[in-house]
Formats: structure tokens, C-alpha cells, sequence
């Protein structure tokens, strides 16, 4: 290969905060960019926020309900789980002992993630029933159209593929469904406002929504089994 001798390093010049600036980034002032700025700082806060309060709702629903799962979910859930903890050891090339664990103890943590997931679905699925919470077709559409988005130039087959696959439409609207019960939930009780550094409220933003718990490899991200 050919060899590449660096003769020089050239620092760049002082950065100019103006409207030169804003333009670069499709702005038309600076002020315009500052606002943007603001917007989006906005709704990264409040997305950590309803993120955290989420979590510690689903935390005091898990140490208040206690009762029998059906093993055929828990079976299918920690199924679900355990493929995704596979697969992206297998990604990124690591073992279990990589990990400091064991094969057997990663199945122990990952059954109860399970068991927490199967039983958070089964009070959330309870609680949106007994207050006759529905997610319309035009909710599942707007979300559809949503993750199409998220695959440029495979919109059609993306879009064929959801409308031709009923599971795969569930698992769409099943966080619609959830987030709709939770609302309802923190609608019944008093939310106390508590000042937060901005390092505590990222602090856990990668757990999982549903489990509260965050596996070694962050595999098993999903929500609840689909309960709707």
C-alpha cells in the first residue's frame, strides 16, 4: 500500500457564532439556529423525563401486583429475549464470560426480565380494559407510516410488509397501547415536580422502557408481550 507522510497539521480558525454560521446548517439567522437548538434540547429533556417517570410508574406496578404467570407466556417471552441476547452476543463477537457471566446465570437475569415483562403486559392490558382504552387504525396508520420512514427506498415493501402481517401490526400497536394506559395511570395520581441535573436524567436513558432492568448487552429492548 502506499505510504502517507503527515507534514503538517492545520488547526481550524476560531469559530464564529453568527448568522454565517446559521446558514451553514440551513438557518436564516442566528437567532433562527438558537431556537432550533432550543426545540430540540427541549424535547430530548422531556422525552428523558416522561422516560423516568415511566419507569418508576411500571417499578411501583411491579412491586404491587404479585400473582401466577401463564408459563406459556413466559416461555414465549423469555424465547423472545433470549434470541435477541444471542444474536447480538454473536454480533459483536463476544462470549458470555466476556460479559463476567456465566450462560446460565444471563438465562436466570433474562427469565425474570421476562417474568417482570409478562407481568407489567398482563396489569397494563387489565388497567387499559377496565378503563376501555383503544388505539384506532388511524393511530396504528400514523405509526406505520412512521417506521416506513425509517427505510428509505424500501417503503413499499416495508409498507406491504406490515399491511400483510397481522403480528407485526400488533407489535405497532402494542407501545401505542401502553403509553396510552400509562397516561391514564399517571392521570389518577398526584406528580410531584423534583429539580433533576441534567447528568441524573440521562444517567439510565438506554434501560429498557418496559423492564426497567438493563441487560448487560442492552439486547431485549422490546416492551411488554403484546398485550391489547
Amino acid at each position: 500500500g502506499e505510504l502517507v507522510v503527515v507534514k503538517a497539521i492545520k488547526l481550524p480558525g476560531e469559530l464564529k457564532i453568527d448568522d454565517e454560521l446559521a446558514k451553514n446548517f440551513g438557518m436564516d439567522s442566528l437567532d433562527a439556529l438558537k431556537d432550533a437548538v432550543r426545540t430540540t434540547m427541549g424535547r430530548e429533556y422531556e422525552a428523558a423525563s416522561r422516560q423516568k417517570l415511566k419507569k418508576g410508574l411500571l417499578d411501583a406496578l411491579d412491586t404491587r401486583y404479585s400473582f401466577e404467570l401463564p408459563p406459556s407466556l413466559v416461555h414465549q417471552e423469555f424465547a423472545a429475549v433470549w434470541a435477541q441476547v444471542e444474536q447480538d452476543l454473536k454480533t459483536r463477537g463476544k462470549t458470555f464470560a466476556d460479559e463476567d457471566t456465566t450462560e446460565e446465570k444471563a438465562q436466570a437475569e433474562y427469565r425474570k426480565i421476562a417474568e417482570r415483562r409478562v407481568r407489567l403486559g398482563l396489569v397494563l392490558a387489565q388497567v387499559g380494559e377496565s378503563a376501555d382504552i383503544k388505539v384506532s387504525d388511524d393511530e396504528v396508520n400514523q405509526a406505520l407510516i412512521a417506521r416506513v420512514q425509517q427505510f428509505p427506498g424500501q417503503e413499499q415493501q416495508v409498507w406491504d410488509f406490515y399491511r400483510k402481517n397481522a403480528q407485526a401490526l400488533a407489535e405497532l400497536r402494542a407501545p401505542l397501547f401502553e403509553e396510552k394506559v400509562v397516561d391514564h395511570v399517571l392521570g389518577q395520581v398526584k406528580l410531584v415536580e423534583e429539580p433533576v441535573s441534567k447528568e441524573a436524567l440521562f444517567a439510565d436513558e438506554d434501560e429498557d422502557d418496559t423492564t426497567g432492568e438493563k441487560p448487560a448487552d442492552k439486547a431485549g429492548a422490546e416492551t411488554e408481550p403484546k398485550a391489547d
